[in-house]
């Protein structure tokens, strides 16, 4: 049971109407509300009987049907924008990939460049592009002027070159396989300083043989 002192009794009518106001969209059950009255002649107002001694009023307050905020703001008038009709959207049309160009007819491969076959003094042969052979300096074995070999002064050394010859036609795509070959040899197994320009070799190589009409 709850006591409100006489000042606030107004207030306690008010609340109960809007309480009853802001209740759900229903016929709310009446309210009982008890006015109590002491001895001294002080009032208060309660939802439950007055105690023993006190004069007691009894006021019943009807329900009243009531439509929730909500509702009643969804109720609203429509606005402009309400109100005008939706303008029908057509349906996206998608747009047809553009069609790739034809492709090229591939260009005829040619033979690949030719090479040359080349041979040093102690009968190893390489593969090269330069048609210039190479030279180096065989050393010689010194004397002194006794014909003592250990006997001898200063070091000396021949000047020899590489025997090349033009790889034939039959035979160039096989050449330029083991030109390939040794370029990637070179490459990885270069030292740190080399392994760029070694790399660049390789990969030269490797592009003029797979463009040409050896079968790569």
């Amino acid at each position: 049971m709850s006591c409100i002192p006489a000042p606030y009794a107004r207030r306690l009518l008010l609340a109960t109407f809007l309480g009853a106001a802001l209740a759900p969209a229903s016929r709310a059950g009446d309210v009982v509300i008890y006015r109590c009255t002491d001895a001294s002649g002080a009032l208060t107002l309660q939802n439950a009987p007055c105690p023993k001694g006190m004069k007691q009023e009894q006021r019943t307050l009807q329900g009243v049907n009531t439509v929730p905020m909500a509702a009643a703001n969804s109720a609203s008038p429509p606005t402009t924008a309400q109100m005008q009709p939706a303008t029908p959207t057509r349906p996206a049309t998608q747009e047809p990939a553009p069609a790739a160009p034809a492709a090229a007819a591939d260009a005829p491969r040619l033979p690949p460049p030719v090479l040359f076959q080349c041979t040093t003094y102690d009968k190893d042969t390489y593969v090269t592009e330069d048609s210039e052979p190479a030279s180096r300096c065989v050393a010689l074995r010194t004397t002194g002027l006794d014909g003592n070999p250990q006997g001898g002064a200063g070091r000396a050394c021949e000047v020899v070159r590489d025997t090349c010859a033009r790889v034939p036609d039959g035979a160039l795509c096989d050449a330029w396989k083991k030109r390939r070959d040794e370029t990637e040899v070179a490459w990885r197994f270069a030292r740190r300083e080399n392994v760029d320009r070694n790399r660049a070799e390789y990969e030269r190589v490797a592009r003029i043989l797979s463009e040409s009409d050896c079968g790569e």
